[in-house]
């Protein structure tokens, strides 16, 4: 019998309360477990821990996808940027750990979903940049409109994409919460999204071993669509002995 495909899913590392507790604590929005359960996979969660290549490779081994999940700035000094005064304060551990986590994975080829932060940090390994206050370019907050208010935008696919193929030629009302976004589009990725005043919301990687799909909003709150999970676990071994 098949075993449901298990989908390894950065998380955040930060101080948090619980019950008498108040430490630092590994945690992740229950809608992106729901989404990979939804999708038949088995959600399991990889904290910030140390970075080195060997440790990421041994976790990637034990996994048949990845997802590159939401969250903080990614610090600007990765792409040779001073930060803005909007841009958070870093998060190396983690942008250290997802960093060696992709490297991993882009290697022997595992099906990989990028969402929101997951694409920029994406973006920076093949020597992208960030656009770090997205309302200094577009002129309005459309895709944060308010602290834990998700904006609605509409977006173009590219046909002939691995996106399209997913949804079709476009999307409508999807949910976005970015300040930031893609600035200079990183070596090897093709944009195969935007939004009507060009935004990039989503990069494609041609030479990919495996499934490779990032995407700038937030596929996990669409909880009457589970099209794009669903495409990455549909892209896996299905049981542990077919993986490489």
């Amino acid at each position: 019998m098949a075993s449901a495909p298990i989908i390894g899913i950065s998380t955040y590392l930060e101080p948090a309360t619980c019950g008498v507790w108040d430490t630092r604590a590994s945690f992740l929005h229950e809608a992106y477990l729901q989404a990979v359960l939804d999708a038949g996979g088995v959600p399991v969660l990889l904290p910030p821990q140390p970075s080195e290549s060997d440790r990421a490779a041994q976790v990637i081994a034990k996994l048949d996808g990845l997802i590159l999940a939401g969250g903080a700035d990614v610090n600007p000094a990765r792409y040779g940027e001073q930060p803005h005064e909007k841009t958070g304060a870093p998060r190396d551990d983690r942008d250290d750990w997802e960093v060696a986590l992709y490297v991993a994975a882009r290697s022997v080829g595992r099906p990989i979903l990028a969402i929101c932060r997951g694409m920029q940090i994406v973006n920076t390994v093949h020597g992208g940049t960030l656009l770090q206050h997205l309302p200094d370019v577009v002129g309005s907050d459309l895709y944060q409109p308010a602290p834990g208010v998700f904006g609605s935008v509409d977006i173009t696919i590219s046909e002939g994409s691995t996106l399209a193929n997913i949804l079709g030629s476009s999307a409508h009302d999807i949910p976005v919460y970015h300040h930031q976004a893609v600035g200079k589009v990183g070596s090897g990725l093709a944009v195969t999204a935007t939004t009507s005043d060009g935004t990039i919301q989503a990069l494609e990687c041609p030479s990919a071993l495996g499934f490779f799909l990032a995407v700038q909003w937030h596929p996990e709150q669409q909880h009457h669509d589970r099209r794009l999970f669903e495409a990455l676990v549909n892209a896996t071994p299905h049981t542990s002995k077919e993986r490489p």
